[in-house]
């Protein structure tokens, strides 16, 4: 019988969403191992020899692109002896071992890539990631110094690419679920928000709205996705945001179950970093599974999996 896993982890940021412990899919930036991958371009300062424009690095990359993770990792590892050192092939190899669970090997590659593009933002961020999901699986001694490491990491982030709203929403969800004592609390993440709105207000509604959630004031979270459907009647983002709203509070399913059905009525939007109808395949699930429905959520979990063979958060629905 299906519920709701306990902690999505690492799945969580890789189904969508990135900031430390990934609000288990809040933010609707930075999604999967694909996340902040805008182009297959040389970080810069690397010496790729060549290696990123060779077929086989097409190909790996496609994979990756298509979600077909544990092909891409085999093939990315195929390139390594033929480049150690390349920023490129160290960065998907590490988004690809914290995807699989290897949190020191993937903090390992990210610092490899960053020895060698040490001014590339999209590293930082995902060496964030890293050090965010090695705090919340570290020991209670080491559990703050990755917290500090992964705080350091989004920060930098933001400070190579002020402007980049991606990476702000990463650092405005390590405020949200960092205590205070290790740099978080809503304070900040309320800052961020506000930089996010000031850099696009239409993703600064959602990120204040995504900032109620974490708060648990849902009904002020409501209201802040249902301004951004006033202004934008058919977006995506912002429907599939109250059905995740619904299904996290168990507050207004109905009103959430509409909302995610008629994603799948509109085409996803464009970007790696967007919610996809796999997301909303598994929130539908979850509200079925708030309504008693196990059989009608179990068959949307399954869904997700058709849509993504590696989406985590359905197979750990399942499983369970």
């Amino acid at each position: 019988m299906p519920r709701l896993p306990r902690s999505l982890s690492v799945a969580a940021i890789m189904a969508v969403g990135s900031g430390w412990l990934g609000l288990a899919d809040a933010p609707v930036r930075a999604a999967g191992p694909v996340a902040a991958v805008s182009a297959a371009r040389p970080a810069s300062g690397g010496a790729s020899g060549g290696i990123t424009a060779s077929p086989e690095f097409v190909a790996a990359l496609s994979l990756y692109r298509g979600r077909h993770y544990a092909e891409a990792q085999a093939s990315f590892r195929q390139l390594l002896p033929r480049a150690p050192d390349d920023p490129e092939v160290n960065f998907y190899l590490g988004r690809l071992a914290l995807w699989f669970d290897d949190h020191a090997r993937s903090v390992a590659y990210l610092e490899r890539a960053l020895q060698h593009a040490p001014r590339d933002a999209r590293i930082e961020n995902a060496l964030g990631d890293a050090c965010g999901i090695s705090a919340q699986q570290a020991n209670v001694f080491t559990r703050l110094t990755w917290a500090h490491r992964c705080r350091t990491a989004y920060l930098r982030a933001v400070e190579l690419a002020p402007t980049n709203v991606d990476y702000r929403w990463s650092l405005m969800n390590y405020y949200l679920q960092a205590p205070r004592f290790a740099g978080g609390g809503f304070d900040r993440a309320t800052a961020e928000a506000a930089e996010i709105e000031r850099l696009d207000p239409d993703a600064g509604r959602i990120a204040f709205a995504t900032v109620f959630v974490a708060e648990k004031k849902y009904a002020q979270a409501f209201a802040g996705f249902e301004a951004e459907l006033r202004a934008h009647p058919d977006d995506f983002e912002a429907l599939y945001q109250i059905g995740r709203c619904a299904a996290l509070s168990g507050e207004r399913l109905d009103f959430g179950l509409a909302s995610l059905r008629r994603c799948l009525r509109l085409p996803p939007p464009a970007g790696e970093s967007k919610p996809k109808y796999v997301n909303v395949h598994f929130r539908i699930g979850n509200i079925l599974e708030k309504q008693g429905d196990l059989a009608g959520a179990r068959a949307e979990y399954d869904l997700a999996l058709k849509e993504n063979p590696d989406f985590r958060p359905a197979k750990e629905a399942l499983r369970n």
